[in-house]
């Protein structure tokens, strides 16, 4: 018996400015750039084995066996990684969050990346980030962003090589925390990778993307100077945004939640006080409360005392994914 098996770890992420909708669906290319911070504490750990007696693919997330639909897209995923190291064995993965899945805190990201970093190591294949970010983007866009460290960058690209994320400023640039206010547990009813398809159905979407280059460099400078209002009013700007084109498309994607928009409110008043706090929402109903350098803490009890909020997650700047292990079961590398 041989077995290559590794195991990853990657972080989640948030956008300030977001990625909605694709160029190219089968290769995820963007419409347009995004930028993040890497969620340091939010992580997706996966262990991944390859071996000549596993018959078929088989994956465990959160210790329950991956529905149909999930294994199918782990499958095709592991088809593309198993065509660029030539090989055609069969896989077992083992994956675990330490935060909700499918509520909007990015667990696809974290995952995909982890399985992204977990078989370049596993198969040998000597990556570089840039590669394994545009590895990892296959799987899952926004998947690209959880590779870097830091503060990232998402280049749009126009091909598999050139679409790839890179960090614009390391992980102790500036003492940013992200108060996450979990408003659900619930699943979304229609996951990113759905919504990326009808994005185009919104009459709102061409406006998102000609404009998203004028907001990614507000960012860039903003993100620069350390300048917190304008990356407050550029960052809420392009969520606000983003939820337009998703309550517009055809059938519209309504993720917010009553108890979504009194966070949003409570951080609008929150701010007016002199408070520095902005919200982001990805795709779901819960709100990324981002503070300021000694804010985090005010807000994450602020907003634990709110009745709508049924759970408060923290995150600071985090590091690029990684490698927690890694064994092959033969001194030479696996046969192809």
């Amino acid at each position: 018996m041989s077995v290559w098996e590794a195991t990853g770890r990657a972080n989640s992420n948030l956008a300030f400015i977001k990625y909605w909708g694709n160029a190219d669906n089968s290769w995820r290319l963007p419409l347009n750039g995004s930028i993040s911070m890497t969620l340091g504490g939010l992580f997706t750990e996966t262990h991944l084995a390859f071996s000549d007696t596993f018959e078929v693919d088989a994956a465990s997330i959160n210790g329950h066996p991956a529905g149909e639909g999930e294994l199918a897209r782990i499958s095709s995923y592991l088809d593309f990684i198993r065509a660029v190291a030539d090989v055609r064995f069969p896989a077992r993965i083992v994956s675990i969050n330490n935060f909700p899945a499918r509520v909007g805190v990015g667990s696809s990201a974290s995952a995909f990346a982890a399985i992204a970093v977990a078989a370049d190591a596993a198969l040998d294949l000597g990556l570089s980030e840039r590669e394994l970010s545009s590895l990892a983007r296959v799987g899952s866009g926004s998947a690209a962003r959880s590779i870097p460290g830091g503060f990232v960058e998402w280049h749009q690209g126009t091909s598999h090589d050139t679409s790839f994320a890179e960090t614009i400023a390391p992980a102790d640039h500036w003492a940013l925390t992200d108060v996450i206010a979990i408003v659900s547990h619930d699943p979304k009813r229609v996951g990113s990778s759905e919504g990326h398809l009808t994005s185009g159905t919104s009459v709102l979407q061409a406006a998102r993307v000609r404009t998203a280059s004028d907001r990614l460099a507000r960012c860039r400078e903003a993100l620069d100077h350390k300048d917190f209002c304008s990356l407050a009013e550029v960052s809420e700007l392009d969520s606000n945004i983003l939820h337009s084109v998703m309550m517009t498309s055809v059938p519209p994607l309504i993720y917010w939640l009553p108890s979504t928009i009194a966070v949003m409110q409570d951080v609008i008043k929150w701010r007016s006080e002199g408070i520095e706090v902005f919200y982001s929402v990805d795709a779901g109903a819960n709100v990324h409360c981002v503070c300021g350098p000694g804010y985090g803490d005010e807000i994450a009890t602020r907003l634990e005392r709110k009745k709508y909020v049924v759970a408060v997650a923290t995150a600071h700047l985090g590091g690029p994914a990684m490698v927690t292990s890694s064994k092959h079961s033969t001194a030479a590398r696996f046969t192809k």
